[in-house]
């Protein structure tokens, strides 16, 4: 059967009348800019001042995109999705605390995702955000030219043992780890760290997976040098694509500090790259393990191509595709009918603790031209083909 990634009844399969109308409506309102910014500005001002909106939006965009706040929270949603063969990252999106505490919070929550992932198969799995264990200080002083100073280094110690503890607390019980990418004046020392955890960890099967992100102009080649170090050091690579999350605060800081913008000039560029990453690393799919985050529906639909056409089997375990929770559900219920690998990331935590993830999602809508039109399209389509059914 040919794939149809707009059939909206399978689409909105999973969800009531009354579901459906409410992210009509949050879809509705997200696709005013001046609304979005506005209300950003206004709930983070409230939230500060410790005022009473946090009900406001855990009725709203809080229940649209996010699981709930604890592991036990998201189950339900982990198993409505398996009824339809979606499969769950929960992802713990509790954002900004670097204090000692704070990060051995997120230490121990990550192991539980971790613990959690272990004992369901439909959650294949895990996640964390690398600057969720160091300082940004770290991060930007860490970098190829410089060595650290013993200050530094110490903190750079502190920051692997916790990657480590993770990446062979995930090698322990088999479950693959996706490691977040982050700005590029970030992102020398998790490449470099996350290639030592899968020389260690990736033996058998890839683990550890990188985060490529690829509106990165340099990412492409990067992936190849990557596959050449995994071929000579007897390893697999687990590689995570996505476009990218930082573009304006990538090409800002370039232009502050007056060197070339490491991000690709138009959108068409960045699709080539990420389409060319795909076929890069099915190109090399023995060594390879492939998860594709994306939204895009060329590159899905790329993805489900090549695999017929290089006659693999749709639910090779070492290719997978994702999408938000709350979002694209016509992409990943519509695959994951057709019987491909499809996750969707699910984050948790306590309204506040995620409301930097929630206002991203709200402002990175608002900003992908097309993104909240085809949300409230597909969703009155499938609420007009209700309503002929009855």
């Amino acid at each position: 059967m040919e794939l149809n990634i707009y059939d909206t009844k399978i689409a909105f399969i999973s969800k009531t009348n009354k579901e459906l109308k409410s992210a009509f409506y949050l879809f509705r309102i997200m696709k005013n800019n001046t609304l979005v910014k506005t209300g950003s500005t206004l709930f983070t001002t409230a939230m500060r001042l410790h005022l009473p909106v946090a009900w406001i939006i855990e009725a709203t965009i809080y229940k649209q995109f996010v699981g709930g706040k604890t592991i036990e929270n998201c189950l339900p949603s982990v198993e409505k999705l398996k009824e339809f063969n979606v499969h769950t990252i929960l992802d713990y999106s509790v954002e900004g605390n670097t204090t000692p505490e704070g990060m051995n919070r997120t230490l121990e929550e990550t192991l539980r995702t971790i613990e959690n992932a272990a004992s369901n198969p439909f959650i294949p799995f895990a996640v964390f955000k690398p600057t969720a264990f160091a300082s940004p200080h770290l991060f930007e002083n860490a970098n190829e030219a410089k060595p650290l100073d013993d200050i530094m280094y110490k903190h750079y110690l502190d920051f692997r043992e916790k990657v480590e503890i993770l990446c062979k607390r995930a090698y322990e019980l088999n479950v693959p780890i996706l490691i977040d990418a982050e700005e590029t004046w970030y992102q020398y020392l998790v490449d470099e760290t996350v290639e030592n955890m899968m020389q260690k960890y990736n033996k058998k099967r890839a683990i550890v997976y990188n985060t490529l992100q690829m509106y990165r102009h340099d990412r492409v080649q990067f992936l190849k040098e990557s596959i050449e170090k995994a071929r000579k050091g007897n390893y697999f690579l687990g590689v995570k694509f996505v476009r990218g999350a930082y573009m304006e605060r990538e090409r800002a800081r370039a232009m502050q500090k007056g060197y070339p913008s490491p991000i690709c000039q138009t959108k068409e560029e960045t699709d080539n790259s990420y389409n060319t990453a795909l076929m890069v690393s099915l190109d090399n799919i023995d060594v390879t393990e492939i998860f594709s985050g994306t939204h895009n529906e060329e590159s899905n639909l790329l993805l489900v191509k090549e695999i017929e056409k290089r006659k693999l089997d749709k639910n090779d375990k070492r290719i997978w595709t994702a999408q938000l929770y709350g979002m694209s559900d016509h992409i990943s219920f519509n695959m994951a009918h057709q019987g491909f690998n499809v996750s969707k990331y699910v984050p948790y935590g306590p309204v506040k603790s995620v409301m930097p993830y929630l206002l991203r999602r709200a402002e990175e809508n608002t900003a992908i031209a097309g993104q909240t039109t085809r949300e409230l399209n597909l969703i009155e389509k499938e609420i007009k083909r209700r309503k002929t059914v009855r």
